[in-house]
């Protein structure tokens, strides 16, 4: 597999990354701003840790929590808009390319388990 810098969603990622920072840079409510920021962090950071882990299975699981992670920014931009935190069209922008990277990611996940036939660990069977 590539370099995680060579891999497009790690490219999306980190650009929500900075448009999360940049949206929540004069936001008062810390709480709030860390926890979107170190969601968006997350995403990334997941996606590089676990293409380089050099497991197959490790870099599936890094992959999942890197889509919840993506699924919490996306939730918590809805909380955003409500609150005054960002425009709707900033708010219609970071949610389109939270979906994107969602999608890919699930792509990656299934990609990467059919080229060692991985079993989902979350399953008991």
């Amino acid at each position: 597999m590539a370099f995680f810098e060579e891999l497009e969603v790690w490219k999306d990622a980190k650009l929500l990354t900075v448009s999360i920072y940049k949206m929540m840079r004069e936001n008062r409510d810390y709480g709030f701003r860390d926890q979107i920021q170190r969601a968006s962090v997350s995403i990334m950071n997941n996606i590089a840790e676990g293409s380089e882990s050099g497991s197959d299975l490790t870099n599936v699981r890094f992959l999942h929590i890197a889509k919840g992670s993506c699924a919490e920014v996306r939730s918590m931009l809805y909380l955003a808009l409500e609150l005054g935190y960002c425009t709707s069209e900033q708010q219609i922008e970071l949610l389109s390319l939270t979906r994107k990277i969602s999608a890919y990611i699930n792509k990656l996940i299934a990609y990467v388990r059919s080229r060692q036939d991985i079993i989902n660990p979350d399953k008991t069977t």
